[in-house]
């Protein structure tokens, strides 16, 4: 089979034939017909010391299960976290990561949807928003970010406001129902929010802490670090959340489950719609990382194995 590789910091990338792997206990071998380019990932092979498994979300048919499997078997539609190689025309998954795909959703709506759309929702239920309170979204284009700002609406904030680094996604943004949109090197962020839902990290962080109101809360849920001064929070009452999907995912496994089947009842009545930025070879895998590195997506980036 096919896979991505590279072998030092920065690549290149390039495809390598090997074998199939085999599923251990446990796990499932599954055909992959798509998988999502993350900027995480991108960020390890930018920055990470030592080379990396090109892994995150694939979505596929089940070709074999290893001993122990028992939700899953061959021929069933499935998408969940791969944490081996993932940029692969075959890969393993873990049971326990791993969900249904429903009748009338392709792969590409599974990736762009579900890890994506359970970081969103669930960065969003960190921030606890009551009705009616507003809500900031960084990366308000991104993968994440797009979806983020469609569930904090259908959930009833009062006023949802994007942020983004580039004026020619403001359009974008306020098409999936953001009243409105600011850009990072903006000298205010507008009327302070009650939440703000951070994807970027770093030296973002103190800007959008700014723009709480008192007893507003922050959730990072970025890989890209930053530091907060804690007086900026004492003067506000503000609060930070650090947010973790793989935490959901492997201690409450039961709650990672519920959040899922609601999003595909939000995608399933409409109040949801995952966009695709593009669709991307697995052979031009280096094209879909430039594109999340130069920031240039609308939505979700995928490849297709």
């Amino acid at each position: 089979m096919r896979r991505v590789r590279y072998e030092s910091t920065g690549g290149p990338l390039f495809l390598e034939e090997v074998p199939v792997p085999e599923p251990g206990p446990g796990e499932l071998l599954v055909r992959c017909e798509a998988a999502g380019v993350t900027l995480p990932v991108v960020r390890k092979v930018t920055e990470a010391a030592e080379p990396i498994a090109l892994g995150g979300e694939i979505a596929g048919e089940v070709v074999a299960a290893g001993e122990g499997v028992t939700r899953f078997r061959p021929g069933d539609r499935v998408t969940g976290m791969c944490f081996g190689h993932g940029y692969a025309d075959f890969a393993v998954l873990h049971e326990a990561m791993t969900s249904p795909v429903p009748d009338g959703a392709t792969a590409v709506d599974a990736i762009a949807l579900v890890r994506s759309g359970l970081v969103a929702y669930g960065a969003l239920e960190a921030a606890r928003p009551a009705p009616g309170e507003s809500v900031l979204v960084t990366a308000a284009a991104s993968g994440v970010g797009h979806l983020a700002v469609q569930l904090a609406r259908s959930r009833g904030a009062g006023r949802v406001v994007g942020a983004v680094s580039d004026p020619a996604k403001a359009d974008f943004v306020r098409g999936l129902g953001a009243d409105d949109c600011v850009r990072y090197t903006d000298a205010s962020w507008g009327d302070p929010v009650d939440c703000v839902l951070d994807a970027v990290g770093g030296d973002l962080l103190t800007p959008a802490v700014a723009a709480l109101a008192p007893h507003g809360r922050l959730v990072s849920y970025s890989s890209g670090g930053g530091t907060v001064q804690a007086y900026d929070l004492l003067v506000g009452a503000k609060s930070v959340i650090g947010f973790q999907m793989a935490l959901i995912a492997r201690g409450r496994p039961e709650l990672y489950e519920q959040w899922r089947q609601e999003l595909w009842r939000l995608f399933a009545e409409g109040s949801v719609k995952p966009v695709v930025h593009g669709e991307f070879a697995l052979e031009d895998a280096a094209k879909a990382h430039e594109v999340i590195e130069a920031r240039a997506n609308l939505g979700k980036v995928v490849l297709r194995p």
